[in-house]
């Protein structure tokens, strides 16, 4: 399958993450026939230099041409390795979050693929890690992916819906990863109970009420897929997401990132940022950008 991803962008600070990343992004590449950029961000010491002696200064530029240069070796010699090939090797020095956007939009790529780091509570709530960062102003979706080990696989496939009007775009992408893959695909809605109680007899209702709206969704063309719909109850979207998703052993959450407004990305995060920070399993995450008209 071809001309749905074109060219993928594998993002690596030489972690096991990033490693595992790596499988990822060849799988991607092997299934819709995309080639692979591969990036590394080196630090940047531009303002150490700024008031650095002449002496110093110059010692530190070496250093820093070195460092890159043993950085494009390292990932030359991964290629070798994995037997991945690279259409193109960038090592640049800077943020990481903005050198990776940068880098997605000069490549023109359609994909980008980083392996997740741990993230404390204090970033979780106010900074985010760096796959947050990039989820936040992306131009592309994102594959996040976690540390494990074995090939990748995709059998199973679920995207969380929540009936808004542009959840269309992420059971799209899904449609078209689960035909890549030949996966099967589940439509999940998370009834979100927060602190309110209900009957039993309500709460049955309330679930089959959503489960038949989901089951009266715009139908797809006909593939040779395996597509069900539930719905699961749970405090929130984001933990119902990561709950379900783990407990039925799914291969990949797609879902996408829209909030209501600035303030609330920045205090609280989407259901997608948190979910990414409640499960172990690979998300195929869409960023904001996509839920602009």
């Amino acid at each position: 399958m071809s001309g749905f991803l074109n060219k993928i962008l594998w993002a690596t600070d030489f972690s096991e993450e990033a490693q595992e990343s790596l499988l990822y992004a060849d799988a991607f590449a092997k299934t819709f026939k995309a080639e692979i950029v591969a990036l590394h961000v080196v630090p940047d010491f531009s303002a150490a230099l700024y008031d650095a002696a002449r002496v110093i200064k110059g010692e530190l530029l070496q250093k820093m041409a070195a460092v890159k240069g043993e950085a494009e070796e390292k990932i030359k010699a991964i290629s070798k390795e994995k037997g991945i090939p690279f259409e193109k090797i960038i090592v640049m020095e800077g943020t990481a979050s903005k050198i990776i956007i940068d880098s997605a939009e000069k490549e023109g790529v359609d994909l980008i693929v980083i392996g997740r780091r741990g993230m404390s509570a204090v970033e979780k709530l106010f900074i985010g890690s760096v796959a947050n960062q990039i989820l936040r102003t992306s131009p592309v979706p994102i594959l996040l992916t976690k540390k494990k080990t074995g090939t990748p696989q995709f059998k199973k496939i679920i995207v969380p819906t929540d009936f808004s009007e542009r959840e269309e775009i992420e059971r799209d992408l899904a449609w078209d990863l689960a035909k890549g893959f030949g996966s099967e695909l589940t439509l999940l809605h998370v009834l979100e109970l927060h602190d309110f109680e209900f009957s039993p007899r309500v709460l049955e209702e309330l679930m089959e009420s959503l489960l038949g709206r989901l089951k009266r969704r715009k139908t797809r063309e006909k593939a040779d897929l395996q597509v069900t719909e539930d719905v699961y109850r749970a405090v929130n979207a984001s933990v119902g997401i990561a709950e379900y998703a783990e407990t039925h052993n799914f291969d990949l959450i797609v879902i996408s990132t829209c909030v209501q407004s600035k303030l609330e990305r920045f205090f609280l995060g989407s259901t997608t940022e948190k979910v990414i920070s409640y499960t172990q399993i690979p998300i195929f995450a869409i960023p904001p950008t996509y839920c602009l008209d």
